[in-house]
């Protein structure tokens, strides 16, 4: 079990699965062949460490296109939590897409089904959300949402997808770049930030939420309030409309 929240700033992340946790073995249906990426572990386990619940968001075409069934799927995923129990590690969610891209669905990333299914399930705010994975439809996936980082990582398919995108990469032994804010504004279809792996991913997010924490702390601490973080108005988050959309099925 995942420990409660460390910060109000972090208290999700979204995880892509092929290519971002495990290698992206083309339509994946045997548990044998789920492996974990390097890092990919020690990432997860230092963000389960800072209080981020974990899910997997993953587009699935395969069991629409009929090369697999979803009780592969399932025998795959739970391969992974054995993988990821040996760092300590739980995913509190799962949700899948089964369509094909020309299905015309609303869950198959980037459309937002997922992500609503997920949000309504589990009481997530999007502000404090972070999305991770390797393809141009996670990016979106998770600017569209108004998630509050989303990080492209260079594993899998990540370099393509850089490519695809224009956003700068990074360079020498740095283990993420951030575009520059400017660069950003302009174009909502980059992340916040390109990282070389899961596990440069896992740092920058706790860092950055780390650091929101203590400027939120350090505000409240000169304005004469508790110094304490989570004082009214310091979550980024307020609560959610009783009027959530239908979940999608996961």
């Amino acid at each position: 079990m995942n420990p409660a929240p460390n910060t109000t700033f972090l208290t999700a992340v979204l995880l892509d699965r092929d290519g971002t946790v495990i290698e992206d073995r083309h339509y994946l249906a045997d548990p044998e062949g789920v492996t974990l990426l390097p890092g990919a572990g020690q990432g997860l386990a230092a963000l389960a460490a800072a209080g981020a619940r974990l899910f997997l968001v993953t587009n699935q075409s395969g069991i629409g296109r009929g090369y697999f069934t979803e009780a592969d799927l399932h025998a795959c995923n739970d391969r992974l939590g054995e993988l990821l129990g040996e760092y300590g590690v739980t995913l509190t969610g799962t949700a899948f897409c089964p369509h094909g891209p020309d299905d015309g669905c609303a869950c198959r990333k980037p459309a937002p089904g997922m992500w609503l299914a997920l949000r309504d399930r589990h009481g997530l705010c999007a502000a404090a959300t972070a999305m991770v994975g390797d393809k141009p439809e996670d990016v979106a996936f998770g600017r569209d949402a108004g998630l509050g980082l989303v990080v492209l990582v260079l594993t899998g398919k990540g370099q393509a997808a850089a490519r695809t995108l224009g956003v700068p990469v990074p360079e020498g032994d740095a283990p993420v770049r951030e575009p520059d804010p400017a660069d950003l504004a302009a174009r909502p279809d980059w992340p916040h930030a390109v990282a070389r792996d899961l596990a440069a991913a896992a740092a920058w997010l706790v860092g950055r939420a780390t650091a929101r924490e203590r400027g939120v702390s350090n505000s409240s601490g000169s304005s004469g309030a508790s110094g304490a973080s989570g004082t009214p108005g310091s979550s980024p988050c307020a609560p959610l409309p009783t009027d959530l959309l239908r979940s999608e099925p996961s």
